[in-house]
């Protein structure tokens, strides 16, 4: 095969200097643009038929590591990207980085081209190329994208076998797999593994979900996980929209459609084109005001055009939805071919970091083509709060560019997160001049990310007086709000205003959920206040509302941080007698503190009490501080698992 003859040669450039030649460029954003030209005009000679073209390209002397990575992603096929590493064989000042052969390996992944794959993992793997490794988690993205199952599964036990603890994507990829192939019963065992060995699921957990329910034809009970998740602060995705979009456009059930779009904007989600085609048929059903916001922000951008050889384009910029563009159309003359223009939005952000007069000057000489989509996702890889709100004032002004909600957001977070208030205030004050509205899910952002740059006040004044701007707040959005405060008062140390915002809260006739109890205890336990951890207890006494496992956990926990391990034996035997058991590591720490203070009978008893209710204690209890109770997790669970029941054989 053609990559079996490539490798031997390819070990041979590891031993060589690797160093490149490179123009004097004056700045990063000047390397950028030279790097994406050569990137276009590699991709338009992969699709030329024209070797020799491609290795005059891949020959150059300014091509390096990064340049490669993007040509191979950038390649119409597996061949192709095979040519471009056969090709770099003649180019001895050139060798792979962990960036090009990944890049390389995940084309094969995609193309099944699983005996090449194999070679290149094995050669990796060999010390063949020098710096380069591949992970547990590098083999099951690749072997779930060829779709082999049982290399997911074997790749799996062995990353159990290795690691304490691996990480929940990889769970996620063996559920998505035995959904994908059938195994309806092993995906549910997987989710259960996942929540009894203590990893919290993640969204791209329940996306993996939903879809494997609507794919089933179990749209009903996709729809009522997805409303779940709010409860257990899991951020809903883009894709669980589109999944759930689609099923319910393609059974015509028209006014759950409407309900998903009103949440989406409630969430700030930024239409994708995915949705179009299901938006289209909604409109053609009679739902033309509903969906007409939607379509429009879908809509081709007429801004931007294609590159192709042998064309003027030098002022067309603009983006796609995956490959974006650049303002230079490489030499040569390839006939017929056009391309959308490609561009790196994080290479971008990277280069425009450094923001000099220079560089804004070349940005305007690119004249790119700005849109909304373009600005968030260059916002979101700007690593400077101070270049990110400079690009921001510098790009309103840009010909056919105007902010709306979705960039003012994501600048807004950024602001709030590196603790910039008198910005984020400036931008409340414009948006309440011109009557824009925030969607909820950003005015809760900004108060969690106050929580990170410790700005407690700006906290509450956004909560008191700014919270308007995303219009009526449901009393459960409410609930949700004051958690999101109260847990960014305690990151702040702010304990009398945490105590006053919770009464606050209660007067209202909004009572906190137990996750929120439990973040309050958990910080007040670790501050060594045990009347205020007892009183709040009392609270959730009062309220009538039953604890679970994982909040006598943290209250155990407290107690014996604060060496007050008697207290946590009495809420050891309160947790017993609701037939609740601790996990292995919370007994252990209970029996340890109890020895420690002489409460050596009490040790003995947790030890007996356990081996009488159960033999094996839980890996890890259910739940987790402020965002997710025991109930809800158990309730997702349950609905997941009484989907599919194991068949006979």
């Amino acid at each position: 095969m053609l990559f079996k003859r490539l490798l031997p040669a390819i070990t041979l450039t590891r031993l060589q200097a690797r160093s490149f030649v490179r123009a004097p460029f004056a700045n990063k954003l000047t390397h950028y643009l030279r790097r994406a030209q050569l990137i276009d005009s590699i991709r338009l000679a992969l699709r030329s038929n024209s070797p020799a073209l491609v290795s005059s390209l891949v020959n150059d002397r300014l091509v390096d590591p990064f340049i490669v990575t993007h040509a191979l992603r950038s390649a119409p096929n597996a061949d192709s990207a095979i040519s471009i590493v056969q090709t770099l064989e003649t180019n001895h000042l050139f060798s792979h980085s962990q960036a090009t052969l990944h890049a390389l390996a995940t084309v094969l992944a995609k193309s099944q081209r699983a005996d090449e794959l194999k070679t290149l993992i094995d050669g990796i793997r060999c010390g063949t190329f020098m710096n380069v490794s591949v992970s547990f988690m590098n083999l099951m993205q690749w072997y779930i994208a060829i779709g082999d199952l049982e290399l997911v599964v074997n790749t799996w036990n062995e990353y159990r076998k290795t690691e304490t603890r691996v990480c929940t994507e990889s769970y996620n990829i063996v559920m998505n797999i035995y959904a994908k192939t059938g195994k309806d019963f092993e995906a549910v065992e997987t989710f259960k593994g996942l929540i009894d060995e203590g990893a919290i699921p993640n969204s791209r957990t329940y996306t993996v979900m939903i879809e494997h329910l609507v794919n089933s034809g179990k749209l009903d009970l996709a729809m009522e996980v997805f409303t779940i998740l709010p409860l257990m602060r899991i951020k809903r995705t883009s894709r669980q929209y589109l999944v759930l979009m689609e099923g319910f456009v393609g059974i015509e059930r028209f006014d759950e459609v409407k309900t998903l779009l009103n949440e989406m904007r409630d969430d700030g989600k930024f239409p994708g084109r995915a949705m179009r085609v299901s938006l289209q048929r909604m409109q053609e059903a009679g739902f033309v005001e509903e969906t007409d916001e939607f379509l429009r922000e879908m809509l081709p951008d007429e801004r931007i055009k294609n590159v192709g050889y042998g064309e003027d384009g030098s002022d067309d910029e603009g983006e796609g939805e995956d490959e974006n563009v650049n303002n230079d159309t490489g030499d040569g003359n390839v006939e017929g071919i056009q391309l959308k223009r490609w561009l790196d939005p994080k290479a971008l952000a990277n280069a425009l970091n450094e923001w000099t007069p220079e560089v804004v000057s070349e940005l305007e000489d690119a004249k790119f083509v700005w849109t909304t989509r373009l600005v968030c996702k260059v916002l979101r890889n700007l690593s400077s709060p101070e270049t990110a709100w400079h690009f921001f004032c510098w790009v309103a002004y840009q010909p056919g560019y105007t902010h709306d909600i979705y960039a003012v957001e994501r600048m807004m977070a950024i602001l709030a997160r590196h603790g910039h208030d008198e910005l984020v205030d400036r931008l409340i004050s414009k948006l309440q001049k011109e009557g824009m509205r925030l969607p909820f899910s950003t005015i809760r952002l900004i108060i969690e990310f106050y929580g990170i740059s410790k700005k407690a006040d700006a906290a509450l004044r956004i909560f008191h007086d700014d919270r308007t701007l995303c219009g009526p707040i449901s009393k459960f959005n409410l609930m949700i709000l004051y958690s999101s405060l109260l847990r960014t008062l305690t990151k702040c140390k702010r304990n009398f205003d945490a105590i006053n915002v919770l009464e606050e809260m209660i007067t209202s006739g909004v009572f906190p959920d137990i996750q929120t109890f439990s973040g309050l205890m958990y910080h007040f336990g670790l501050q060594g206040d045990i009347k205020t951890v007892q009183r709040l207890f009392t609270m959730v006494r009062q309220s009538g509302v039953e604890p679970d496992a994982y909040m006598f956990k943290v209250l155990i926990q407290a107690y014996c941080k604060c060496e007050r391990a008697a207290l946590a034996y009495r809420v050891f035997e309160d947790m017993t007698n609701s037939s609740l058991m601790p996990d292995a590591a919370t007994k252990e720490f209970l029996v340890k503190s109890l020895w420690k203070e002489g409460k050596r009978k009490e040790a003995a008893l947790v030890e007996e009490k356990c081996e009488e209710m159960n033999d094996v204690l839980p890996l890890a209890l259910r739940g987790h501080l402020w965002t997710v109770n025991s109930a809800d997790l158990t309730r997702v669970y349950n609905i997941y698992s009484n989907s599919f029941t194991p068949t006979c054989g």
